[in-house]
């Protein structure tokens, strides 16, 4: 199953595509959860709008699915600037830059998602363009080539990515701001539900909002996803709301447990178990064992298990806890990390 595949995974798929428009909020104040980040950025664009200039460069990292896209949207909005947005991936040349860099508009925010995946030659070219508002270029080979320098108008970029350990120290250096975005607590999840409920006209009950909101591994993606899912089951069910009954029904018939996992998470926890006695395993090793990529694992399987305390990342590899154990039914041996046995 591909990544994009996974019920529960917090990258994009089509489907989210064509909702998350809608469901996005617009401003801050619609924002929830990421508390301590909402509050500075509301001070640092409050600041920047009574000086009248472009908000310092911002670089949002963290797992997929928690609203760094978002962010980028709102930042622009509560700037009343215009939005461009492109991607890492796609910036292949540094002719691809100049081209978007020299078509902003003052005060423009640009957001490039996955900015992780900048080449290093484009990235080059990036460096005095957010430090000094100009792009130096070569045109040319040889003898024959010659300089030009081309001044930019003030702008912001926003950056976003899910994998901040690949960011180079020196682009790192030219963001003024610099915020990670953390998994969502429950009760925030169920306040993401609730709203996305009453935008999608879904009749729910707060007990069923909480029941998707458990088991959607802290991410707002993930919840609107069962959401729909779970509207689904509900309609052909007949029943006239999604209430506790009807959630955890359908959450069943979705393989998605009381923890947020589904069968690739219990896979590695299970051969971390089943195959290492526990670990500690190399990353690469699971990897294999599991057949997944091992950059799959690190960005979108490991994030979460981590924070849940099912495992632990050492230096000699990966550890199954005493948690990982339980959940699976098992006991745990003498010497488990946070075992108590």
């Amino acid at each position: 199953m591909q990544d994009d595949e996974r019920i529960l995974s917090g990258v994009p798929d089509s489907d989210d595509l064509g909702v998350e428009p809608t469901l996005r909020p617009q401003r801050l104040d619609e924002y929830i959860g990421q508390g301590k980040v909402l509050d500075n950025l509301r001070v640092f664009i409050r600041a920047a709008r009574e000086r009248r200039e472009s908000l310092d460069h911002a670089l949002l990292f963290g797992p997929p699915g928690l609203g760094k896209t978002t962010l980028a949207h709102i930042i622009a909005g509560e700037m009343g600037a215009p939005l461009r947005v492109t991607s890492g991936p796609v910036i292949e040349r540094a002719g691809d830059l100049a081209a978007i860099l020299t078509n902003l508009e003052a005060g423009e925010v640009l957001f490039i998602d996955e900015i992780h995946r900048l080449g290093p030659t484009v990235e080059e070219i990036l460096y005095s363009a957010l430090e000094d508002f100009r792009l130096d270029l070569v045109i040319g080979q040889g003898p024959a080539a010659r300089t030009v320098r081309i001044e930019l108008p003030r702008f912001t970029l926003v950056g976003a990515t899910t994998r901040a350990g690949l960011i180079s120290a020196p682009l790192r250096a030219r963001f003024g701001i610099v915020h990670r975005l953390d998994f969502y607590r429950p009760e925030e999840l169920t306040r993401i539900v609730q709203r996305s409920a009453r935008l999608l006209a879904i009749p729910i009950e707060l007990a069923g909002a909480e029941e998707i909101a458990r088991r959607s591994r802290g991410t707002p993606r993930v919840a609107n996803r069962l959401l729909r899912r779970v509207r689904d089951f509900a309609q052909v069910l007949r029943a006239e709301r999604v209430d506790l009954e009807s959630a955890k029904r359908a959450l069943t018939q979705l393989e998605v447990d009381e923890f947020g996992f589904d069968d690739l998470d219990r896979k590695i926890l299970t051969t971390l178990i089943e195959h290492y006695d526990g670990g500690p395993a190399g990353i690469k090793a699971l990897s294999v064992a599991v057949g997944e990529d091992r950059g799959t694992l690190e960005d979108l399987y490991e994030p979460y298990l981590i924070q849940e305390g099912f495992l632990q990342r050492t230096p000699r590899g990966r550890v199954a806890t005493r948690r990982a154990y339980q959940h699976l039914g098992l006991r745990p041996p003498v010497g488990t990390a946070g075992s108590l046995f």
